[in-house]
């Protein structure tokens, strides 16, 4: 049972989420926040698997709270639903922490699969979104003479990253290609490996970087140089 926190601050909207969520067998609503401080103090009670957030909300926005819901530990995974579809709001709710991002006109359906999707581990971004969001990402690095060898690392080859150095040969394979944008059945395609495989490959590079997510994964690469803003699949 994956059970689900709904912070939103219009009734309708978490009364929605609400009807759509509980008439799945296998997800529960554990609360709702109409704000963000009411959010964080909700996750650490209940310890929901995963957070609807929205992202304009009065007092404490959806993007602060995700920046604290994942700073003091929570088990939680955050995927932002807004009326907004942009860029600049993805971007800044994946760098805080969170899961994933959908918008509000989204079907049903995809909803409930990106529930189950973050529940699981993965991520809930579009592979093209992907590569936009990283690439603006890569543009908030360091930048100036005193980090011109980063910036050369970065375009050529990897710097040392401590989570990389227990990674397989394959398993770094893989964790460039998602950091492409690569989608599972893409890598299973383009690699010849089984669909199955390519889960397996991407649960152990998750488990062996400590990062929470797809996403997280990916950021870790751009950082460690794998990858840079014009490397494309």
């Amino acid at each position: 049972m994956t059970t689900v926190l709904i912070a939103d601050d219009q009734a309708m909207q978490r009364f929605g989420f609400r009807m759509l969520l509980e008439s799945q067998d296998d997800m529960t609503v554990v609360g709702e926040a109409s704000n963000g401080t009411e959010a964080v103090r909700l996750v650490d009670r209940y310890r929901p698997d995963v957070v609807l957030m929205d992202i304009r909300m009065p007092g404490l926005d959806g993007i602060e709270a995700t920046r604290r819901i994942i700073a003091f530990g929570a088990p939680s995974r955050v995927l932002i639903v807004t009326t907004f579809d942009l860029d600049a709001y993805a971007y800044d709710g994946l760098r805080a922490g969170a899961s994933g991002f959908l918008v509000k006109d989204a079907q049903p359906e995809e909803l409930l699969a990106g529930i189950r999707a973050v529940a699981s581990g993965d991520a809930v971004v579009a592979p093209s979104l992907t590569r936009r969001l990283l690439d603006a990402y890569i543009h908030h690095l360091p930048t100036g003479a005193d980090d011109e060898a980063g910036q050369a690392e970065r375009a050529g080859s990897a710097r040392p990253e401590p989570r990389l150095a227990s990674l397989t040969e394959r398993e770094r394979e893989i964790l460039t290609v998602i950091a492409q944008g690569w989608t599972n059945t893409e890598i299973a395609e383009r690699l010849h490996l089984a669909e199955s495989t390519v889960k397996t490959h991407v649960s152990r590079i998750l488990a062996k970087t400590a990062a929470r997510d797809r996403v997280q994964a990916v950021i870790l690469a751009y950082d460690a140089g794998l990858v840079s803003p014009t490397t494309r699949g």
